[in-house]
């Protein structure tokens, strides 16, 4: 990706000091509205972003309160490590997370994404923080 369409999809509120001018939540939801269309991402790839690996818990937790949150959340781009949709009882419906990935053209077999591998999406690569 070229250095200024790189820049556009930054975080803001992530400074180089590591300074936390935002809530983690709040940074975990910048980070899943950048998630393009069609791609997913991992509760884990998210916290290696924002330099907490061992945190995808908290990720986790962030993407279950997502529904109420504006502007909105794709959470339903956020899968396990093993693209696994473990997020999808907190859809409400639990086919709901599967029936808006599967509108986006990700195909889901066995609440599993095929072809994870394929479509995830790293924060860290992707927005130029590696």
């Amino acid at each position: 990706m070229p250095a200024k369409q790189n820049e556009r999809f930054r975080l803001k509120s992530i400074r180089p000091s590591g300074k936390k001018e935002e809530s983690f939540f709040k940074l975990v939801y910048e980070i899943a509205r950048q998630i393009p269309t069609g791609r997913v991402t991992s509760y884990g790839a998210i916290a290696n972003c924002l330099g907490t690996k061992l945190s995808p818990r908290m990720v986790g937790w962030a993407m279950n309160g997502a529904g109420k949150v504006r502007p909105k959340v794709p959470a339903h781009r956020v899968v396990n490590r093993n693209g696994v949709l473990s997020g999808k009882h907190h859809f409400g419906d639990p086919n709901a997370m599967e029936k808006l990935l599967k509108k986006e053209g990700i195909a889901v077999k066995n609440d599993t994404v095929i072809e994870f591998e394929k479509l995830f999406w790293d924060p860290t690569k992707e927005l130029g923080f590696q």
